[in-house]
């Protein structure tokens, strides 16, 4: 069973999700699926305080169990978004060049779109080659914020 809850934070209406001890969802929608019950888990409240400490510039790392799920392909490109550090930003083509295939600039756009753990795995972190704000699945003045609060020279 998955169980979720619903905050609402600074940045608008987000929804957290576990299953088995580990986070699977973090997304910016109130949106209940069949397989899902309402439930504010500890994990669930520890990802929240995480996620409020984050948006008040007071933590720079997430330290809860995630689980990823998805393709392989974009479970790589995800893993890879873990390495973009704080404060700092890369590009589609950075991001598909690490996990060796700096062709693959769209796929890493579209895996990108569909991260289901927004904010800890930092997709917010990834802008356009010349250093423009792209497409963002919160929103881009969302991601204008995340950005300003790590201080990213965007």
């Amino acid at each position: 069973m998955i169980n979720y809850f619903c905050y609402d934070t600074e940045i608008g209406r987000i929804k957290i999700s576990e299953k088995d001890e580990k986070i699977i969802g973090l997304v910016f929608s109130d949106y209940k699926k069949e397989n899902e019950r309402e439930k504010e888990t500890e994990l669930i409240k520890k990802a929240y305080t995480q996620l409020e400490e984050y948006l008040s510039g007071k933590r720079t790392e997430f330290d809860i169990e995630i689980e990823m799920i998805g393709t392989e392909f974009q479970k790589k490109v995800w893993k890879e978004l873990l390495n973009i550090p704080y404060g700092e930003t890369r590009s589609y083509k950075d991001i598909a060049i690490a996990i060796g295939n700096g062709k693959a600039c769209r796929a890493v756009g579209n895996a990108n779109n569909k991260n289901p753990i927004a904010i800890i795995v930092p997709c917010h972190r990834v802008v356009g080659s010349n250093g423009s704000m792209t497409g963002y699945a919160g929103g881009l003045d969302i991601k204008e914020k995340l950005l300003k609060i790590e201080k990213c020279s965007v």
